[in-house]
Order: structure tokens, then C-alpha cells, then sequence
């Protein structure tokens, strides 16, 4: 009996932890929608903004912004890494704190001086375990991230780009590619990317003189655009924008991909749960019918005895 009473309170006790990790799945699940509409809609905005950029460039030889310029040597580089502050997130949090210590590590190779800032506080914890200085640490990015606060964090990594105290910026976070496959990556946002650019100048070399009439666009070709004051004006707001909005994409796409991950973990757990509660009712059933039969042996045998 008490074989029996043991496998009862243990099934009971995954029941409650059941409930628990349905109710995560469940909350995760109303979260993720939420947050794949934001970064839905970041992504369209995104993409024309850097399309906008390569227009621009197209439209002068001579085209220079600060956070275009690519430094001949990088010895101050700054990495920032996009962590959650819960766990239960299954293998979320490993997969990008392990390509942000291998970045770390290949820098430390090459003789780069990192600095490193860490976002959430699973990825806090995990560089303070290990000993790693950390320069700065945040924890107020939740599965919500506000541009507000992105913008304050760029318009700093912009002023040290700028100023010449740091020659790279890489963000380590979840990339969401779809809601199947999310890829845990390090990208590098200063200095920004000007092959789009550089195309788009080399493409006007043959073009006209201002004034004559422009050829039809054909197949792969941009629409041309009139710009006023000038594209070079232009071009000086747009690229510290696009940078600011790459970078919220960057929390935008590590909050769904973390939704995701706690949502494919929490289901795993509440399958394993149900798996666990029908074994234990096996296990129960065997229990008692073993000591009903005991039970049954004993009596025919206490009648026997009389006889």
C-alpha cells in the first residue's frame, strides 16, 4: 500500500508541473504572435530604408558618411549580446552566449581589445560565472522592446563609432528567419555595409549628363528618384536611421525567436508530462492489483486454515 500511495502523490505532483508548463506554453504562444507582427512589419520598413539608402548613393560619385567608413585596422571592437531574463527557453540563451564567446575568443586571437555589453540576465549571469568583464549590463529589454530605449542605446554606439573609440560593432542575437528555423548568429552593424552603395556609384558612371532624358528603367533596374535639397543631405539623416533600425530589428527578431524557443520547450515538457502521467497510472494499476491479489490470497488462506 504504501508502494501505491508513493506513485499517486508522485503522479499528482506532475500534474501540477503539467499544468505549469501548459500554461507557459500557452502564454508564450499569445506573446510570440504578438511579437511576430512587430517584427513582421520592422522587416518591410527595414528593407526600404535600405533600398532608399542604395537609391541615394546611386545619385552621386562622391558619397561618404561616418558610419560607411570602414577602418583599415580594427583594435577596439564592442559586442553586444541579446540574451532573455527568464529561462525555460530551451536551448535559446546556449546557442547564442556559445557564438558570442567564440567571437570573443577570435578577437582575443587577433589581438582586438572587446568590449562587451550583455542584454538580459541569463547572458549576465553566464559572463559573471565565467569571470568576463562586462562593460555595461541591461535587463529593462523584455519580450517588448521599445524603440525609445533602442534609440538612446544607438545614438551612443554611433558617438563612439564616430569619435574613433570603438572600429566595429557586432550584436550577437537569434536571427528569426521563419517560424521554423531561427539561427542564433553574430552580425556586424558598424561599420554599416556599403556594397549596395558602392554598386548603386558604379552603376552611374556611364550614365547621362543632368539634363537629358532618362531611358526607361529595364529589368533589375531602380526607378529613378528626384531628390531636394540633395541626396547628399538626404543620405546623411537616412544612414544614422537605418542604423537605429537595424539594430531594433536585431531585439525585435531575438524577442520572437525567444517566444519561440519557450513555446517549442514548454510543449516538450507538457508531452513529456503526459507521457510521465500515463507510465505512473500503468504503474498504479499494477500496484494495486498486485495487492488486491495479495489481499484475496491471504483470505482464501485464512479460510483454509479454519477449515
Amino acid at each position: 500500500m504504501a508502494k501505491a500511495r508513493a506513485i499517486v502523490k508522485r503522479r499528482k505532483a506532475v500534474q501540477n508541473i503539467r499544468k505549469i508548463t501548459r500554461t507557459m506554453e500557452l502564454i508564450a504562444t499569445a506573446r510570440f504572435k504578438k511579437a511576430l507582427d512587430r517584427a513582421t512589419e520592422a522587416e518591410a520598413y527595414t528593407r526600404k530604408i535600405a533600398e532608399l539608402v542604395a537609391d541615394l548613393g546611386s545619385t552621386s560619385l562622391d558619397v561618404s558618411h561616418p558610419l560607411l567608413e570602414r577602418r583599415e585596422k580594427v583594435k577596439n571592437s564592442l559586442l553586444l549580446v541579446l540574451t532573455s531574463n527568464r529561462g525555460l527557453a530551451g536551448g535559446y540563451n546556449g546557442n547564442v552566449l556559445r557564438v558570442a564567446t567564440r567571437v570573443l575568443h577570435d578577437d582575443q586571437t587577433e589581438g582586438i581589445a572587446t568590449s562587451l555589453e550583455v542584454a538580459g540576465k541569463r547572458g549576465i549571469n553566464y559572463f559573471r560565472f565565467r569571470g568576463t568583464p562586462m562593460d555595461a549590463s541591461y535587463t529593462h529589454y523584455e519580450d517588448r522592446p521599445q524603440f525609445d530605449d533602442v534609440e538612446k542605446l544607438a545614438d551612443r554606439y554611433i558617438a563612439l563609432y564616430i569619435n574613433g573609440k570603438i572600429d566595429r560593432l557586432d550584436v550577437a542575437f537569434t536571427r528569426f528567419i521563419n517560424s521554423a528555423r531561427q539561427e542564433a548568429v553574430v552580425q556586424t552593424l558598424l561599420p554599416m555595409s556599403t556594397a549596395s552603395v558602392a554598386q548603386a556609384v558604379a552603376s552611374v558612371r556611364q550614365a547621362k549628363p543632368t539634363g537629358a532624358a532618362a531611358p526607361p528603367p529595364t529589368r533589375g533596374e531602380r526607378t529613378p528618384y528626384e531628390f531636394l535639397p540633395d541626396a547628399k543631405s538626404i543620405l546623411e539623416e537616412i544612414v544614422p536611421v537605418s542604423f537605429k533600425v537595424r539594430l531594433f530589428k536585431c531585439f525585435l527578431d531575438a524577442a520572437v525567436s525567444e517566444q519561440i524557443a519557450r513555446m517549442v520547450a514548454m510543449r516538450g515538457a507538457t508531452e513529456n508530462a503526459d507521457d510521465m502521467i500515463k507510465s505512473l497510472t500503468r504503474l498504479y494499476n499494477r500496484a494495486r492489483q498486485a495487492q488486491i491479489t495479495r489481499e484475496l490470497a491471504e483470505l482464501i488462506g485464512g479460510a483454509a486454515a479454519l477449515e
